[in-house]
């Protein structure tokens, strides 16, 4: 099963997307997609109701802007470096151990709204992303038992402004948490829909040429071992959203390095969890 959210930005109701692109409203089903839905057997739920009453799913206009597949979760968890040809053009050396860190919730965006380059920013970067969504509390989980806490997955795109995630004193978060830096989407593909995340195509394109080309297969730590991983450090709640990193041929390694102006159009997609669209616009505030 494939969910989607539609409507305007901050009043999206709940839909799915049928095999042959028709796109229903379930909001009659009455729940949003959050951290209740999947904490409590929404997915399943959502299925048997639907065996009753698809048919009388209102259809959504094609027209109609798509929002991130599930209401904003409690966390979004990253990880860095996670292939080794994106940790070389980083400069860094390939990980012992998961490298995390957190994009603020408020970044998030539909899979086809505007990036928004930020205030004062030279270097806003793109990077193509497999994203899990847990659909099961999880705890010191072993590893061997990771998969039975995902919900599902879906598209991300990790924006980064490279000056303010390295060339700043602190922590990475203050270049990955920008408003529009977490574009999800455009659905949220339920676990039985991937048959192996861990060998998934992903590509990206900026103004239509590619450059960003890659599998899942490349992956440093899988996503089972990610799963566990975090959940050793912290508990993850039905709905959090852990993005497992991005291959290489980010602006960040191209030589010269080669950033997002407005007017540029980032396109992306993942094998099974279709394809996104994002033109770069300028900071409202922009001198």
């Amino acid at each position: 099963m494939k969910l989607i959210r539609f409507g305007v930005s901050g009043q999206e109701r709940p839909g799915i997307l049928l095999e042959d692109g028709t796109r229903l409203d379930v909001s009659a089903f009455g729940k949003d997609y959050n951290e209740a839905f999947f904490g409590s057997g929404g997915i399943a739920r959502l299925r048997s109701w639907l065996e009753g009453h698809q048919a009388d799913c209102p259809v959504v206009n094609s027209g109609v802007r798509l929002g991130p597949p599930l209401a904003r979760p409690s966390k979004l968890v990253c990880v860095g470096l996670n292939y080794a040809r994106h940790a070389a053009e980083s400069g860094m050396a390939v990980p012992k151990e998961p490298v995390l860190f957190f994009k603020s919730t408020s970044a998030i965006v539909g899979p086809n709204d505007a990036v928004v380059i930020p205030k004062g920013s030279k270097k806003t970067d793109w990077e193509v992303e497999l994203a899990v969504v847990i659909g099961k509390k999880a705890t010191y989980v072993p590893k061997d038992r990771a998969m039975d806490h995902i919900a599902g997955y879906l598209l991300h795109n990790d924006y980064s402004e490279r000056a303010f995630q390295i060339e700043r004193e602190g922590q990475w978060c203050k270049g990955k948490g920008c408003d529009t830096f977490a574009p999800l989407g455009p659905f949220l593909a339920t676990k039985d829909e991937i048959e192996d995340p861990n060998n998934l195509g992903l590509w990206l394109t900026l103004n239509g040429k590619k450059v960003q080309d890659s599998r899942t297969s490349d992956f440093i730590f899988k996503v089972e071992e990610v799963v566990s991983y975090i959940s050793n450090f912290m508990t993850l709640l039905p709905g959090d959203v852990i993005s497992t990193g991005t291959p290489s041929g980010v602006g960040m390694g191209f030589d010269p390095p080669r950033y997002l102006v407005p007017g540029d159009v980032v396109e992306l997609g993942i094998e099974g969890l279709g394809s996104s669209k994002q033109t770069a616009k300028a900071h409202p505030h922009e001198n």
